[in-house]
Order: structure tokens, then sequence, then C-alpha cells
């Protein structure tokens, strides 16, 4: 179990982040002393009587206080970065919000499947704009006595006899005569567009302000400062025919001066990391221009006994568990995709949960800031750190982490990155990317495992930095840079 003093620790910052940050992402007002009143350490979910409409009353509740603890969350990144006159000292309680979610998530789907048990309703996970939902509709066996409104009919007293009701009325489980379901339906999607959709009318509005601004300038040719004017030609500096438009993802991009690394990867049991746990992390260190280090193990067995450890050392495999109503739950999905069944991850079996093992978190993060490190879509793992590693943030902001992603690398300076219907700005998957490079063979595919997914992902980068220098292009092209490269905080270059 997890020292649980951190918690009160995170509640004593609660006057630091009420002064910097008074709204959440949606722009309500926080009620930081709600926030206060939270048994995080607990739990913050609704156990329920095993009663139909005690199901759904517990089920409203605890989606309630999901939105509230998430809207909180997702805005407490920007209000962390910008803070520069760093009132606030510490990431800890949003990473104790975070842990607190987590487990009100499973509690979520616990109850999902405990009403799905007693007939109360049938759950489909629908993708619905930026992400996955449960989607709860009438159980089939009954007829709902209103679809416009949600209800389910579950007397059994009309309608024609069929095998869902024949179940219903057999059941030891005493059934209301209707249960709403309008009033507890996933609302994630919606509050995740709209969200989004605030986003780009500030964007859209500071961009026509820097337009304005510009075409004020007296040199009519020049932005203040000397930069181009918004909407201007700019220089893409990639190697391809194609090339694509400068991206944000490219302050990831590494500097021609770039030697060693670690790459990392990790595996979870879902995409959220304010919803889903850590299940596997993998990394290896390999420098890209200086030899390997002496004394290093020359062999290491990967799972594909096909890879050679070649330039790669200090191989490490981390495996970590999941709470028992997660396990319990299990997940077919990350089963398929990793091999991994969190069945068997419980952390009654005897497995730690990465956001309860402070030393594992200390560990990895002593090994994060010595050098850069690598990841594929290194935002993923870089929000994944955020919110399950102790003073992962606070070094991030001060300076002391640089982060450098192979997906920009495949995306601006691969060749054969190119663009189709399919895949609109070319097939940047780690697969993809891997196998054009010559670090993964074609019969094989990418196999989505921490150490594994690591390997290859750094061997593709470093055969792809020596074929960009033998051609001048990438970091030795004309728009290339000096030094490490990569994206980091709080220093110049």
């Amino acid at each position: 179990m997890t020292d649980r003093a951190w918690f009160d620790a995170a509640k004593g910052d609660i006057p630091q982040w009420a002064a910097s940050m008074p709204k959440d992402a949606d722009g309500t007002t926080i009620d930081w002393d709600w926030v206060r009143s939270l048994d995080l350490a607990h739990g913050v979910g609704t156990i329920p009587e095993s009663t139909p409409q005690s199901i759904h009353d517990a089920l409203k509740a605890d989606y309630a206080t999901r939105e509230r603890l998430e809207s909180i969350i997702a805005q407490c990144n920007s209000a962390f970065m910008t803070d520069f006159d760093r009132f606030i000292g510490s990431y800890r309680l949003p990473r104790a919000l975070a842990y607190a979610n987590r487990r009100l998530n499973d509690n979520i789907n616990t109850l999902l499947h405990l009403g799905e048990q007693q007939h109360l309703w049938v759950v489909s996970r629908e993708r619905r704009g930026r992400t996955t939902v449960a989607v709860l509709r009438p159980y089939s066996g009954s007829r709902p006595s209103n679809d416009d409104q949600g209800m389910l009919n579950l007397s059994g007293e009309t309608g024609d006899a069929s095998a869902g009701n024949t179940a219903a009325e057999n059941s030891d489980v005493k059934f209301p005569t209707t249960v709403a379901l309008d009033d507890i339906q996933d609302r994630t999607a919606a509050i995740l567009d709209a969200r989004a959709e605030r986003r780009k009318a500030q964007r859209f509005q500071k961009r026509a302000g820097d337009a304005a601004m510009a075409r004020a300038n007296l040199s009519g040719a020049t932005s203040p400062g000397g930069a181009a004017l918004p909407g201007g030609a700019a220089a893409s500096g990639n190697a391809t025919g194609h090339h694509p438009k400068p991206d944000w993802r490219d302050a990831y991009l590494p500097g021609r001066d770039v030697d060693a690394v670690m790459g990392i990867d990790i595996e979870t049991t879902g995409i959220d990391p304010a919803r889903d746990y850590i299940i596997d992390v993998g990394f290896e260190f390999m420098n890209m221009a200086s030899p390997r280090p002496a004394g290093e193990p020359e062999t290491y067995a990967y799972e594909q006994g096909y890879y050679a450890a070649g330039d790669a050392y200090g191989q490490s495999r981390l495996a970590f568990g999941v709470p028992p109503e997660n396990a319990a739950l299990g997940n077919a999905l990350i089963a398929k995709l990793t091999g991994i069944d969190v069945r068997g991850r419980s952390s009654e079996a005897g497995y730690r949960l990465f956001d309860e093992w402070p030393q594992a978190q200390a560990g990895l993060l002593a090994r994060l800031t010595q050098q850069p490190y690598v990841a594929h879509n290194a935002t993923f793992e870089h929000s994944w750190f955020m919110l399950n590693v102790a003073g992962y943030a606070e070094s991030y902001r001060a300076g002391r982490i640089t982060i450098i992603d192979t997906l920009p690398m495949s995306r601006q300076w691969d060749p054969g990155a190119v663009p189709t219907n399919e895949h609109p700005y070319g097939d940047n998957t780690l697969d993809a990317y891997a196998k054009r490079q010559g670090a993964l063979d074609s019969a094989h595919n990418e196999r989505h495992l921490g150490l594994e997914d690591s390997h290859i992902m750094l061997v593709a980068m470093k055969h792809h930095l020596a074929a960009l220098k033998a051609q001048r292009k990438g970091p030795w092209g004309s728009t290339g840079r000096a030094g490490v490269g990569g994206k980091s905080c709080g220093r110049k270059r």
C-alpha cells in the first residue's frame, strides 16, 4: 500500500492552486472546499445497495463526481506550466486527484457491469468524437416504456413473453417499474468536444489579433521582432518530397549533437492517465553517435528471439498491477493487444501498483533526468508521467527533462511516410517507421510490450539519423539545429 501521508500534503497545496487556478478546464469556478472534503486516499465513489434504483443513483453520482474531478485535472497542467512566479510548488495535488479518479472510474465500470447483471441495461463501448464512451441501452429482454426518454420497463407485466422477461421474472432481484437511462449516460465525449471548440475559438481569436498587429506594423513585411507575417510561407526543413507542414510536434525533434538517450515505452489499461493504470514499463539506453559503453553486458534476451541487442545497453522491464476491482472486470482489448491479462495482475496477487509505489517512481525519474528520453508519440508517455511519477512535473518545469519523439522524425524526415487516404500524414506508427528504417522485419509486427517496442524504436532512430547525416538532411539540413534538440522547459540551449 502507498504511504497515505502524501494525500494530506497534496491537500495542503490547495491554497496555492486556488490562488492560481480559480476555474477548471470548462470555465466553471472550482469549489476548492469540495476538493478539500474528498477522501482521496480511500475512495470518492459511491457504494450502493443492490437495488436497481440505488445502482442508478450511485452511477449518476459517480459520473457527476468524475466530471468535476476531470475538469480540474485537465486544467492543472496549463496552470502549473504557466505559473511563472512559482506560486504552485508541487504537482502532487493533480496526482492525488488522478489517483482518486482512477479508483472512481473502476467503481463506475463496476456499477455498469452490475447493472448489466441485473438486466437494468446493456452497455456498448462506442467511439464518439475524441473518445470512447459507455452507451447504455434498454435490456433487450424488456421493452422501454419510452425510447425517447430512455426509460426501461422492468415490471414484466406488459408485452409478449420473452426469454428476457422470463429471466427477469424468475430472478431473485426485485425490479422497479422503470429505471431512467437518459440521466446516466456518459457525457465525456460531449464535454471534450465542447472543450475543443472553445480552444479552437481561442486560437482563432489569437491568430486574428496577431494578423491585425502585423498589418499595423509599419514595415508591412514583418511582424514585431522581425518574424514572418502570420500565414506566410515557412521552411519545412524535411527530407521528404511531400513537405509536411510544420507542426507543434517538431519541437520534439532531435538535434545534430544528440548521442546518449534512453528509449522508453509504457503499456497501460487504456489511453487516459486520469482513468487508467500503467501495467508495463520497458526502457533501454543507446548512443546515437559514440561507441557503446565498455563493460556493459554483451547480450540481452528479448521476448522476440530474432531481436539482437546490438548497441543497446541497460535494458529493464518492469511489471505493475491494478486494483482488485479493475482486475475483476478484465480487459479483453489490452489482453489481445499486449498479451497482458489484468485478471492476473491484481494487487491481491502480489503485483504492486505503479501509482502506489514511490520507490519505483523515484527510480524511473532518476533515469528520465540523466539524459534525453525518447518515445514514439512522446506526449503519451509525458502525460502519464505527469500524473503518475512523483517529481516528474516539477523536474520537467525546471528544465531537467528533455524529450525526443520519433513520431515527428517519421513524419517530417522519412521519405517513406507518404500521405494516403488512410494516412493523410503518412503511416507513422512505430510498426511502420521501424520497418522502413530496418529495425523490424516485414514479416513481424510491433509487439506492444514496453521493452521490445523501446528497442525497435531506438534501432530505427539510430539508422534514420545515420542516413540523414550522410545525406545532410534532417538535423544536418539547412533548418537543423545544434545540440541534442528535443523538448524541454525552463532553460535555453
